[in-house]
């Protein structure tokens, strides 16, 4: 995936979860934040952004913040890119070789999924998690509480028990990362419900992306540690 107009700031300060003030070309401006989790140690003031213009001219913010370097890692923190990369790698043959149709947004149960593939006779539920949380290479999620995220877990299950695919994809919005974990401290009911999928036939799967500024793509596996 690409992004279209992009530039350079630096993050001042985040006033609600929706806006951030940036500093861009020594002009402070507020933009649109693509990402409504916490996101506390990415926003730190000063932190080098990367900005995307939008083309629509009604809009209140001109700009969507989309990355933010932490370290030596740029990290995409669109919340928004882990579904359109997955997209991308789906359709390029590289998750179900032999899927003949692709369905997003799909209604199963009491839940909406990200994916449905159609494999043969059987359908293949997929729900797509961002992760953006690092710590010393290790990435986790969630990081907020997500009482829909258990639901997704639990419909995935369910599925799994009806005979369906079921696929819970974290999506890791980085490179160099070692491995992928639930975040229990920050959601122990999040941690208990992917443990449990994964013992009742809900696949697991933790992609890394190659980011550049203007860019984010699928590039391979991580390990996983329940």
């Amino acid at each position: 995936m690409r992004y279209p107009n992009i530039h350079r700031a630096a993050f001042i300060e985040r006033p609600n979860r929706f806006v951030a003030r940036c500093l861009l070309e020594g002009e402070p401006i507020t933009v649109h934040v693509k990402n409504t989790g916490r996101c506390r140690e990415l926003l730190v003031p000063g932190a080098e952004v990367w900005l995307t213009k939008s083309d629509n001219p009604t809009r209140k913010t001109a700009f969507d913040l989309i990355a933010v370097q932490k370290g030596p890692r740029l990290i995409n923190m669109d919340s928004n890119a882990p579904n359109t990369a997955f997209g991308e790698y789906v359709r390029a043959g590289k998750f179900l070789s032999d899927a003949q149709k692709i369905r997003s947004e799909v209604r199963w149960g009491d839940s909406r999924f990200d994916f449905c593939l159609e494999s043969g006779r059987k359908n293949h539920f997929v729900e797509v998690k961002g992760v953006t949380l690092e710590e010393n290479g290790a990435v986790r999620f969630p990081d907020a509480p997500t009482e829909r995220g258990v639901k997704h877990l639990r419909e995935l299950q369910r599925a799994a028990a009806e005979g369906c695919g079921a696929h819970a994809v974290f999506v890791i919005q980085m490179k160099d990362v070692t491995q992928f974990s639930p975040n229990d401290d920050t959601h122990p009911a999040f941690g208990a419900a992917l443990r449990e999928a994964a013992k009742n036939g809900v696949q697991v799967h933790a992609f890394w992306c190659e980011v550049t500024p203007d860019t984010m793509e699928i590039a391979g596996s991580v390990k996983i540690c329940l």
